[in-house]
């Protein structure tokens, strides 16, 4: 029987020192939460374990606050009890009789309980039929080795390893890998595929090789499986470290181009009378990388994705120009939206933000090939507001040439332009830019009702502060604005 310092013994000489656990972990088994859960599963008769993630990533040194608990027995009844004995730790408790799990919540620890089970599966249908079943049942079903791991937390085997396919080693050797047939794994169940490359990406570990013809084997599955869990997965992917990796591995199955063909779309070099251009599903994924390195934002993860999402619908060949990619960015725009729509993303600021920062994303590089102007900076200030440092992130990693002059003149170039932006935000306080004189004013000076009129008198004061030819202050809008309006023969009351 392997006690808990037999247990550490184990990891020390599975792990060199930089794989070793960090000991505040195993520690943790000792500590009061694991200790209840052991007690209360005593007093119940119940076999009770920690198993998946939280398990695996005690080994990989990555800290977790989702603990899984499964039981031979109740989970519902074991949840219950340890409810009412952590009651004056006001943990809050949910309950699902018709999955027969149960969830704690107390601070920013959740656990999930649930009976050990077996399960089937349908052709049409990821959601299995289940049974009670015996902790070998339960690891069986779980979808790769490192996450079939299981701790026993009974007071006798406290500490107890159970890993019937050799999971551990496959931490250490850093595969993906299914405890069972993997064509039978992924067929029951497809999201297993996305899961298979999310963690590949996420940990950076290696999908065996016979594991990875079973995705390609099995790719066509994942039309059973809810866009909504597609899209989860594939937004765990884009929050890794190195996202690329993930969608590569999308890719090389053929799951990409089920999922999103748009994106595959953007595969390939043309060449047409010596010049060619380049490959934009490559690019993508390397200012993807770029914007990765610099910022978590998620969103602004997805406007990389998005950024040339356009360019195979607005290819055109100029016997001037070559290959061009006009209007991209605008047509980009839309595609967001129905991007969005189709991925089951929410159709609010996220959306409005990622579609800014894709229609915008030339604007920058444009100023910086040019003579940047105060008026040209005073409209990129007032179309991207408060994500212009959002804006300037995306452009900056959008320079991936291989021409190193190229890149460091670029980014020399972006620098003054941050400058201007800078200098003309603290001189003109463009950034939340709002019209000295709106719309009602103008009403009531003039007389009018919302009218053609009243859209081209605003937009003449914004110009006329944009183009910086008066001052963003209400005495001399309002002059330039009664000058503006003798020339279009209104009057005033």
């Amino acid at each position: 029987m392997k006690t808990l310092s037999v247990f550490l013994l184990i990891l020390h000489r599975f792990f060199d020192e930089q794989m070793k656990p960090n000991d505040n972990y195993i520690t943790s088994l000792s500590d009061s939460i694991f200790r209840d859960i052991s007690a209360v599963s005593d007093t119940l008769g119940f076999e009770t374990y920690i198993i998946g993630g939280y398990v695996r990533d005690i080994f990989l040194n990555r800290p977790s606050k989702d603990i899984d608990i499964v039981t031979v027995g109740s989970g519902i009844s074991l949840a219950e009890a340890l409810a009412d004995k952590w009651k004056k730790k006001h943990v809050h408790l949910s309950v699902f009789k018709n999955f027969g799990t149960a969830q704690l919540k107390w601070l920013d620890v959740e656990i999930e309980l649930v009976g050990a089970r077996k399960e089937s599966y349908q052709r049409n249908s990821r959601k299995p039929i289940v049974e009670d079943g015996t902790l070998e049942d339960d690891q069986n079903r779980r979808d790769f080795t490192i996450n079939a791991l299981a701790l026993c937390l009974n007071g006798n085997r406290f500490g107890e390893l159970l890993d019937p396919f050799n999971g551990l080693q496959d931490i250490q050797n850093r595969i993906i890998r299914t405890p069972l047939d993997p064509d039978i794994t992924f067929s029951d169940d497809p999201l297993r595929m996305m899961r298979a490359v999310r963690f590949a990406t996420q940990l950076n570990f290696t999908i065996l090789p016979e594991t990875f013809k079973a995705l390609f084997r099995n790719r066509e599955r994942i039309g059973i499986i809810s866009q909504e869990r597609i899209t989860d997965e594939l937004t765990k992917i884009v929050a890794a470290p190195k996202p690329s990796t993930g969608f590569q591995l999308l890719d090389k199955c053929g799951l990409l181009d089920i999922i999103f063909p748009e994106l595959t779309a953007l595969k390939g070099i043309e060449i047409r009378r010596g010049r060619g251009h380049k490959d934009n599903f490559l690019h993508t994924l390397e200012v993807l990388d770029n914007v990765a390195e610099i910022s978590d934002n998620i969103w602004l993860r997805w406007a990389a994705i998005f950024h040339d999402i356009a360019k195979p619908v607005t290819k055109r060949w100029d016997d001037a120009l070559g290959w061009t990619f006009h209007n991209h960015n605008y047509i980009g725009e839309k595609m967001t939206f129905q991007l969005f729509k189709r991925m089951k993303f929410p159709l609010n600021e996220k959306l409005r933000y990622v579609q800014k920062l894709v229609s915008l994303h030339m604007r920058p590089i444009v100023l910086a090939e040019e003579e940047i102007t105060d008026s040209a900076i005073r409209r990129l200030l007032f179309d991207a507001g408060n994500d212009i440092d959002d804006l300037m992130m995306l452009c900056e990693a959008d320079i991936t040439s291989k021409n190193r002059e190229k890149v460091k003149r670029y980014l020399e170039n972006f620098q003054l332009v941050r400058r201007k932006l800078k200098e003309i935000e603290e001189k003109d306080r463009i950034r939340n830019f709002q019209p000295p004189i709106d719309g009602e004013e103008i009403m009531k000076l003039f007389n009018l009702q919302p009218s053609r009129e009243v859209g081209i008198i605003k937009t003449a004061i914004k110009d006329a502060l944009l183009d910086g030819i008066i001052p963003n202050e209400y005495e001399a809008a309002y002059q330039f604005m009664m000058d503006f309006v003798a020339n279009m023969g209104l009057k005033d009351k």
